[in-house]
């Protein structure tokens, strides 16, 4: 009695598709938004957040009241709070793998910006 080899039998295709899916699997790790070490650090959207937000996000054109790109308005915090608590907020000011970046057509916000954002978000996007 002979045993073939269970991959034998397999296209020759398989293979490929299988690396090619280990792949994207892998290389979509950075799809979750990094999170900051807070200690001692409670931003509020009135004392810390809303003037970088409003620099960079809620000015015209974008995310503001006028118009509130892709549905997002930053310009106050009763609209700025619930888009916070989806992770393709913080990933795309992180400019994650995976979430388009922002601010778009402008640079990266500074780390200490994008840290203290994260922390406001992290604390529960208090007022």
């Amino acid at each position: 009695m002979t045993h073939s080899h269970p991959f034998r039998t397999l296209p020759k295709t398989v293979f490929p598709i299988m690396m090619l899916l280990v792949l994207a699997i892998a290389c979509n790790k950075d799809q979750t938004p990094d999170t900051v070490d807070c200690t001692g650090i409670t931003p509020t959207y009135t004392s810390d957040i809303k003037a970088i937000l409003d620099v960079s996000c809620a000015k015209s054109g974008c995310h503001d009241t006028e118009y509130h790109e892709n549905g997002y308005d930053l310009s106050t915090y009763a609209t700025a709070k619930p888009v916070s608590q989806n992770d393709r907020f913080l990933g795309a000011i992180q400019h994650k793998n995976g979430f388009t970046p922002m601010p778009e057509n402008s640079g990266k916000l500074s780390q200490e910006n994008i840290d203290l954002i994260t922390c406001w978000v992290q604390n529960g996007s208090p007022e």
